[in-house]
């Protein structure tokens, strides 16, 4: 968010700082951190500790306000109220099923209110009847937002906007 609001790409700054260097290989990409794990253990560190772990709840914070961040860079860039977005990618992490605190449904909610209409896919999510065919999702939203880092989404060609925070197109992360 730092790097994005300043105009810069994470994902060049992030390739930058571990070019050449064994222990930065393990840093994270940009994108969605989801899922139950977070929470979870955050909450069991912090309890372990007399609820002292500020760096875990302020990470929780960040993460979760993530999904408000899109939105908000979104629309400084389009009437997000005369488009419709698509969400490529439902579950919490690419190649999965799991929808478990999921930020794409975040994304969802908040677009619901901000948005003419939002539409969503995903290549593996059976549990939601809503999603539709990414076909369907393409053809149909004016704005696109890949919300899971699925391999389907890899090749994705489109002449629509695409919001790529997980740098899935390989054009860089910045929204």
């Amino acid at each position: 968010m730092m790097a994005n609001d300043r105009g810069l790409d994470f994902e060049r700054i992030r390739q930058g700082l571990t070019a050449d260097y064994p222990r930065a290989a393990d840093m994270p990409a940009a994108g969605f951190a989801a899922g139950p794990c977070l929470f979870k253990d955050t909450m069991q560190l912090a309890a372990f500790n007399h609820n002292n772990f500020a760096l875990g709840h302020t990470a929780m914070a960040i993460n979760e306000g993530l999904p408000l961040y899109v939105v908000h860079r979104l629309e400084q860039q389009y009437d997000l109220g005369s488009k419709t977005v698509g969400i490529l990618g439902m579950a919490f992490k690419g190649g999965s099923d799991d929808i478990r605190s999921s930020l794409s449904y975040k994304l969802k909610r908040i677009l619901a209110f901000k948005a003419d209409g939002v539409l969503c896919t995903d290549p593996y999510v059976t549990v939601d009847p809503g999603l539709l065919p990414l076909a369907d999702v393409l053809s149909r939203s004016d704005l696109l937002v890949i919300g899971a880092p699925h391999p389907e989404y890899k090749n994705l060609v489109t002449d629509k906007p695409v919001a790529d925070i997980w740098n899935m197109l390989g054009q860089g992360v910045q929204i």
